[in-house]
């Protein structure tokens, strides 16, 4: 069979759209090593209910992926093929239609349906559930922020079919659908929805180990489902997430030989886990993007003057430097708001040149924002979390700012990510705060709209233009995929005149793998391909 790949450059919707994706396996290298061993690699402990629409954070979606299969998968690259969909299609990037590939089930037993697929959305998009992804559904029609309404644009055909009407043409609509807030759910869910996250049943390569898989705060074991009939046929015989807390502790684990699979490299070993793992060590770009946001409620960065001072502080930053020294050339100096594995993805925006280091232009811009309002001895602090490993960074483009600019610049660490975010949600940071952005789906798209487009969810700064809104409201209805990419990039450089966030750069994939393992690849996401993976 020949694997029609979908990506974000390469399907046109001129006046058919037809996204017939083959469902064929991807190949994982030669067969070695035993298939029913358990390969372990690092995992923490998921914040909740193993909820497909309610899980936003790594770590759970880490195994949601593994136990759920969706319409369609990401292969390494972040191209999609088909999954259980045996095809999505639509005339004007609008109106859909999802034939679904007989003989899917649940690891309980029950078929996989278009009722699987469209009741999953409906719980998810409705308000009174307060699912944390319901922001995924807000493209279809009937869907709202502010009360339960009826997804008007869901309406299941028969056992394998169903059509979604969005509320514009979307022409990438597709790529979305292999992130978990996608995935089906059997009936079983609906009777308990918190018990159901506890051990919860799904469609994917992987399932739960049985009623004792959740050891909380300690591990999550899956065993590989007989029954699946997808596109990633595991390799192994089960996956076990060990939780740590120390990514340190990890990175001995598996040195010592007591872990498979690290796909985190703590800063500690930064300049040495190359030398130490040799080809079995990861350093890759991936979709991750590093800043740091400026509330326009702040005096001095609203209006003219904010405009003069955010760009004069985005040139006092040597971002080479800073990659270079504190992260050991595992970050990469940012030219845009995105990724560069995002198809689309652009080093030559207009307006780039304000992500460069320019001590001259940045003290000039400075002095005309002085000129209109004098900063004087005012404190410009960047608020960050102390648990996230941020301080080295924080503080060296702190001391940036502060030796160009001569002006007071300093950190201001929070305990932990929760306090750090309750003042960005409430709109009382007294300065910059930490911002960074992994894409749920690899398109342009979902680095901008959810961040920066007046009233988004993520949009806690308050940004607003309508300028921006336009384009990326143009763009979401393009009629082909390379009009839409135009249009993000145009909305890009308007972001690069406002610069509501401070672009750094892109974060790699670090990763590193025992001699007990072989086919060890990460994808697009930073994720590792598990069910690749293969005992040596």
């Amino acid at each position: 069979m020949k694997a029609a790949r979908f990506g974000i450059s390469a399907v046109a919707l001129v006046s058919v759209v037809a996204l017939t994706l083959a469902g064929c396996s991807t190949s994982s290298g030669e067969d070695s090593g035993d298939t029913n061993q358990i390969i372990t690699t690092n995992g923490s402990e998921p914040l909740g209910p193993l909820i497909s629409t309610g899980t936003t954070e790594v770590g759970g979606g880490k195994i949601l992926t593994s136990i759920y299969a969706g319409l369609v998968s990401y292969e390494a690259d972040g191209s999609i093929q088909n999954d259980v969909a045996e095809s999505i299609e639509s005339e004007d990037g609008q109106n859909w239609t999802v034939i679904l590939n007989d003989g899917w089930t649940f690891t309980n037993g029950e078929e996989v349906t278009a009722s699987s697929f469209v009741d999953a959305w409906t719980y998810g998009a409705t308000f009174s559930n307060a699912q944390a992804s319901s922001y995924f559904f807000d493209s279809i029609e009937g869907f709202s922020y502010d009360a339960d309404a009826e997804l008007t644009g869901l309406s299941v055909i028969d056992d394998l079919t169903f059509e979604v009407a969005l509320n514009a043409p979307e022409a990438d609509w597709p790529l979305r659908l292999g992130y978990t807030a996608y995935m089906p759910l059997p009936s079983a869910a609906y009777d308990d929805m918190e018990a159901f996250g506890e051990n919860p049943i799904g469609n994917g390569p992987y399932m739960m180990d049985g009623e004792d898989a959740w050891e909380h705060d300690v591990q999550i074991a899956l065993v590989t489902n007989p029954d699946y009939a997808g596109v990633r046929t595991p390799a192994n015989g089960g996956i076990t997430f060990k939780f740590y807390t120390s990514q340190d502790a990890a990175y001995a684990d598996v040195l010592g030989g007591n872990l498979d699979v690290l796909d985190a490299v703590p800063d500690s070993a930064f300049g040495i886990f190359e030398d130490e793992f040799g080809d079995r060590a990861i350093n890759q770009p991936a979709a991750i993007f590093q800043a740091f946001n400026i509330p326009y409620y702040l005096d001095h960065f609203s209006g003219e003057e904010g405009k003069l001072r955010r760009a004069a502080i985005s040139m006092s930053i040597d971002r080479a430097e800073v990659t270079d020294v504190i992260f050991q050339g595992t970050r990469t100096p940012a030219t845009d708001f995105t990724s560069p594995v995002v198809d689309g993805y652009s080093s030559s925006l207009e307006g780039a040149g304000v992500l460069e280091f320019n001590p001259e232009e940045a003290q000039k811009l400075w002095a005309e924002a002085d000129a209109i309002a004098p900063f004087g001895d005012a404190t410009f602090d960047i608020a960050y979390n102390s648990d996230g490993g941020h301080q080295g960074w924080v503080d060296a483009v702190a001391n940036s700012i502060k030796n160009t600019l001569g002006i007071n610049a300093l950190g201001k660490p929070y305990p932990d990510f929760k306090s750090s975010l309750e003042d960005r949600v409430a709109g009382t940071l007294t300065g910059a705060t930490r911002a960074g952005w992994q894409a749920d789906y690899p398109s342009l798209y979902n680095f901008l709209a959810p961040l920066y487009q007046t009233g988004a969810g993520s949009n806690y700064e308050g940004y607003t233009s309508p300028e921006f809104d336009g384009l990326i409201k143009e763009g979401a209805a393009a009629q082909t995929v390379e009009d839409a990419t135009a249009l993000y990039q145009d909305a890009q450089e308007v972001l690069l005149k406002d610069l509501p966030s401070i672009p750094l750069w892109y974060s790699n994939a670090t990763g590193v793998s025992a001699d007990t393992v072989e086919n060890v690849e990460f994808g697009w996401d930073s994720v590792p391909l598990y069910f690749q993976i293969t005992t040596s």
